[in-house]
C-alpha cells in the first residue's frame, strides 16, 4: 500500500475534493524516508542557491527504496510534494532524487536526458 490514509482524509475523498495540505501530510506521514530525503534536498538547494541538489546515497533498505519509488512514481504524490516545496522533482535509477529550482529549466532538461541516465548507471545499481 502506498499511503496510510486517515479516516478524515478518506471521508474528504469520498465527499469530493481533497485538501492539498492534508494530502501532503498523509504523504509525509506515510513515506517518512522519502519525505526526509526530499526535504533535506530542498534545504540543501535553498542554502546553496544552486540550480538543483541531488541524492547520491542509496536507501538503507528495500522499504526505504520502495518509499522513494512510490512517492516519485505517483503523479498525485509527486505533484503535491512539488507544490508544497515550490520545486521540480526528477528521478534516476532507484534513489537519485533531484530537487530543482522551478526556473532551472536547462539543468532539469540535462538531468532527464537519456545521456544523463546512461552516465548515471553503475554495476551496483543493476538490481535496484
Amino acid at each position: 500500500m502506498s499511503l496510510t490514509v486517515p479516516n478524515d482524509l478518506l471521508d474528504q475523498a469520498v465527499a469530493g475534493d481533497v485538501d492539498d495540505e492534508a494530502f501532503v501530510a498523509c504523504v509525509r506521514d506515510s513515506l517518512p524516508y522519502a519525505w526526509s530525503v526530499i526535504s533535506e534536498l530542498v534545504q540543501q538547494r535553498d542554502q546553496s542557491g544552486a540550480a538543483f541538489a541531488d541524492n547520491q546515497v542509496p536507501p538503507p533498505d528495500e522499504a526505504a527504496r520502495g518509499q522513494l519509488l512510490r512517492c516519485l512514481a505517483s503523479d498525485a504524490m509527486r505533484g503535491a510534494v512539488e507544490r508544497h516545496f515550490g520545486v521540480r522533482l526528477a528521478f534516476q535509477n532507484c534513489h537519485r532524487v533531484a530537487v530543482f529550482d522551478p526556473t532551472a529549466t536547462e539543468a532539469l532538461r540535462d538531468f532527464v536526458t537519456p545521456r544523463a541516465q546512461i552516465l548515471n548507471q553503475k554495476p551496483e545499481l543493476v538490481d535496484c
